[in-house]
């Protein structure tokens, strides 16, 4: 008769849903950066930090942009343009993002076009579980060609980075409507 009052008395368990830290997001501040003799600038979240690419030393205008608090590097690449390289930069920035579509639901290319800026490109949202969910390229035609690539620090899983890539991607826009381009010297 005593284990018959036990479960009388215990309510109807219901398990809890997994789900993920909340995470506070920085207030969007942006600073200026103009890397020394490269030819572009735009500006930076105050929450970023950046870094040069050093493994290549021809790849001197190349750099990390780092958001440690959420655990993600943008992977910035400088390359000058000529008649003879536009057309393997491009395909070069298709592939990139299309090498993901083993992992991605879907891939959408969104135009990027400025210009009175200059600036002309495609911005890849590569949609799932991949490796690099925002990409993109952006160049004058004639002499700049600017690419980047957004890695996350940890497994891909939508579901847990949808806040943190939604953000970051705001800065992504900001860094391409910032965007300047600087004489070469």
């Amino acid at each position: 008769g005593s284990l018959l009052v036990l479960f009388s008395c215990r309510k109807d368990y219901i398990p809890k849903p997994y789900a993920y830290f909340r995470i506070e997001l920085p207030e969007k501040i942006y600073k200026p950066f103009t890397p020394e003799n490269c030819p572009y600038s735009f500006e930076l979240p105050s929450y970023a930090l950046v870094s040069a690419y050093t493994e290549n030393p021809e790849a001197r205008c190349f750099y990390n942009i780092h958001f440690p608090l959420m655990q993600a590097t943008v992977h910035l690449s400088y390359l000058s343009v000529n008649e003879e390289n536009m057309r393997r930069l491009l395909n070069e920035s298709y592939e990139f993002a299309y090498k993901h579509q083993v992992k991605a639901s879907s891939i959408d290319e969104e135009r990027l076009e400025d210009s009175e800026g200059q600036k002309y490109g495609i911005m890849y949202h590569i949609r799932g579980n991949a490796a690099s969910p925002l990409q993109f390229f952006v160049t004058d035609s004639t002499d700049h060609f600017l690419r980047a690539s957004l890695y996350f620090e940890t497994r891909p899983n939508i579901d847990s980075i949808a806040p943190v890539l939604s953000f970051i991607e705001e800065d992504m826009y900001h860094l391409i409507e910032s965007l300047k381009w600087n004489p070469q010297e």
